[in-house]
């Protein structure tokens, strides 16, 4: 089957267009159905207990202290590029679909979202970065565990949503019974804006601060889909909607696009590295420093 996706002919990254386009495959690396958490596949079992270990640690404590310290951007300088052949040693064990290494994932990604949105070059370049944040695994980030990279987001500081994967497990967090954060909007208001919301700590939110403070060009709705492309109970289920505003709404739909590119390119079409980093160098020098403060 098809999903609606045309080729966006308006560049300031607000108006969007479908009208055919990109097509899904229909079984993932495993030949399950996409983000099936049920299926009996090698990875269900590690899967379930990684959603485990995030639902119980992920608390608004837990994540103000890691936005503090990794906000510093203190560890390490270095190039967009040697970012992405650092992913090459991780595999993403709440991923359900891919057992690729990640800088694969990360051009096919790209790739597609080339041949079907030619003109959009900064949706490219999210494309290839949008997944390095993480790097949090990786020794010289502090080797941060799994849960405290990869997985789902969700907002923590407000009632937790039952679209969240294995959310029985988040009666053992520690804010499930505080009641300045179990109700609906917690310490938050309606339409406040997702920038005033802070979601689980992970590669998302941690890349989204290193392109924000090293002063990237992207637009808004780059750094909007960098900080929200793991944040599934928002754009596959619609949940927390009550706490977007305009510029979100807008942003949403280029979420929606970029998702089904992040989502689906997980296929074992290998892609030509070095035929294809020119052009994403050029990209990164367009709308990055040559190097970033990590």
């Amino acid at each position: 089957f098809e999903v609606e996706v045309k080729k966006n002919l308006v560049g300031d990254g607000n108006d969007l267009f479908l009208d055919g386009g990109f097509v899904v495959p229909e079984s993932n690396a495993f030949g399950q159905t996409f983000r099936d958490y049920d299926a009996e596949s090698e990875r269900k079992k590690s899967v379930e207990e990684f959603y485990r270990m995030q639902h119980i640690h992920q608390s608004f404590d837990f994540v103000k202290n890691m936005r503090e310290e990794y906000g510093k951007l203190d560890r390490v300088e270095m190039s967009i590029w040697e970012c992405c052949e650092l992913l090459n040693e991780f595999i993403d064990e709440s991923d359900p679909d891919l057992d690729e290494p990640q800088i694969e994932h990360l051009l096919q990604t790209a790739e597609a979202i080339r041949r079907d949105y030619p003109n959009e070059d900064w949706l490219h370049l999210v494309g290839l970065i949008h997944d390095l944040g993480k790097v949090l695994l990786h020794k010289k980030f502090g080797e941060l565990p799994q849960w405290a990279v990869v997985g789902d987001t969700f907002p923590v500081g407000c009632g937790y949503d039952e679209s969240i994967v294995h959310n029985k497990y988040l009666e053992q967090n520690p804010d499930y019974n505080n009641p300045a954060f179990n109700t609906k909007y917690g310490i938050y208001s309606e339409r406040c804006g997702l920038n005033n919301v802070m979601m689980t700590w992970g590669h998302d939110d941690y890349m989204y601060l290193v392109a924000k403070e090293n002063k990237t060009t992207l637009p808004s709705a780059g750094l909007f889909i960098i900080r929200y492309h793991s944040f599934y109970p928002l754009h596959k289920s619609g949940a927390y909607k009550y706490l977007m505003n305009d510029e979100d709404d807008k942003n949403l739909k280029w979420l929606h696009v970029f998702n089904k590119y992040d989502l689906y390119s997980k296929s074992k079409e290998r892609v030509d590295v070095e035929k294809v980093k020119p052009y994403y160098l050029s990209l990164i020098k367009k709308y990055f420093p040559e190097k970033l403060r990590w």
